[in-house]
């Protein structure tokens, strides 16, 4: 297992960026006037699973670490809580809404998968060693990527 030097190292976080890009293409054509609100929320809370992810890795400790990751399950779970609403209100497909569930889905499993590993860790701070054997039965990100439209 390889020693992490930077959170862009980090598989979680990488599915986390794929995630994001795939609600943008998703929303970028969603009337502004209409659900701008709901839009900008979904857009906030999808980046606060990455950006809690990168900032626990940041402070260089295990327990601060796995505390943005638990941050970073909860915006997960209410990003799709966001998405019921969405699906609700038509503005997303029920395609999409699949789509982007599962992503969040996996994303929650690879978190809790990844706290659960860092608790029991004898890594404590400074570099930290991504767990692959919890990755193992994970499909990854690349199969959920949206094209462009």
């Amino acid at each position: 297992m390889a020693t992490l030097n930077k959170f862009e190292d980090l598989k979680i976080w990488q599915d986390s960026r794929i995630f994001n890009k795939n609600l943008f293409q998703v929303l970028q054509d969603v009337d502004d006037r209409k659900f701008g609100y709901l839009k900008n929320h979904l857009f906030k809370t999808s980046g606060s699973i990455m950006d809690n992810i990168a900032e626990g890795f940041e402070r260089e400790g295990n327990k601060e670490f796995v505390l943005f990751l638990y941050y970073s399950k909860g915006s997960a779970g209410e990003i799709r809580s966001q998405l019921y609403r969405a699906l609700d209100l038509n503005f997303i497909t029920q395609h999409d809404f699949d789509l982007l569930f599962k992503q969040l889905i996996l994303i929650s499993s690879q978190l809790s998968l990844f706290i659960s590993y860092l608790k029991k860790s004898e890594f404590k701070g400074n570099k930290f060693k991504e767990p692959t054997k919890t990755y193992e039965a994970a499909l990854t990100l690349e199969n959920f990527i949206v094209k462009e439209k």
